[in-house]
């Protein structure tokens, strides 16, 4: 599946990430150290995540992450 981006929130980019995975909250959590509660706050917008902890989540899970410049890039 591809997304672009832009047209979401970072909260809801985990969120994706993390279904893709099939994990529950509390599993994903424990493949990138982090608690249940951590990931659920960053699911619904409480806390955010940094992105070196970002790069690592898509890193354990096999997401790949593009930047591309331009408006007229296509997908």
């Amino acid at each position: 599946m591809k997304i672009k981006a832009n047209d979401y929130e970072a909260k809801d980019i985990v969120k994706f990430i993390r279904q893709w995975t099939e994990l529950n909250q509390k599993d994903f959590g424990k493949t990138i150290n982090r608690s249940r509660d951590s990931i659920n706050n960053i699911e619904n917008g409480r806390n955010r995540m940094y992105l070196n902890d970002f790069i690592k989540m898509c890193n354990t899970h096999k997401v790949q992450i593009y930047i591309v410049k331009g408006e007229n890039n296509k997908d």
